[in-house]
């Protein structure tokens, strides 16, 4: 059925329902499990940056999320060796989440993308749109949706 399935992460309560269910599916299917870790580039300093300064701080902004990638990883391993899954962990860097994540799939040959939306509906969810609704959209995979 499925061989290889993506699970974006960003360590909250809810991706981590979305782990459980791609765990249990992969487990069910014989799946590997690719998780993802998105994060965001450097911006920057707040009162602006250059020279080496800059060069130190961004190595700390990617020191940072890479630690915190490991820890979100360190949680999603011990699930997927209790259920016997073979698990690939992978991090990225970008503000454009939505496209990541659909790289990434593409890259590590996927065939389900399974995601947690917060079902977000009206202005709320114009306002702040919805990562998973942006891979719903441009995604030629298949997406499950956990709420």
């Amino acid at each position: 059925m499925f061989n290889s399935i993506l699970v974006p992460t960003d360590g909250s309560k809810l991706s981590q329902k979305a782990i459980e269910k791609a765990i249990l599916l992969a487990s069910t299917t014989g799946a590997t499990l690719v998780a993802l870790h998105v994060y965001p580039k450097f911006g920057g300093g707040p009162y602006g940056t250059f020279g080496p300064a800059k060069g130190a701080m961004a190595d700390a902004h990617m020191r940072h999320h890479e630690t915190q990638a490991a820890t979100i990883f360190d949680g999603v391993t011990r699930l997927a060796s209790a259920a016997n899954v073979r698990l690939e962990c992978v991090i990225v860097e970008g503000d454009d989440v939505h496209q990541r994540i659909i790289a990434v799939a593409k890259k590590r040959r996927c065939d389900l993308i399974c995601m947690a939306s917060h079902g977000r509906r009206g202005l709320a969810g114009v306002v702040l749109g919805s990562e998973t609704h942006k891979v719903l959209t441009h995604s030629k995979l298949p997406v499950l949706v956990l709420r």
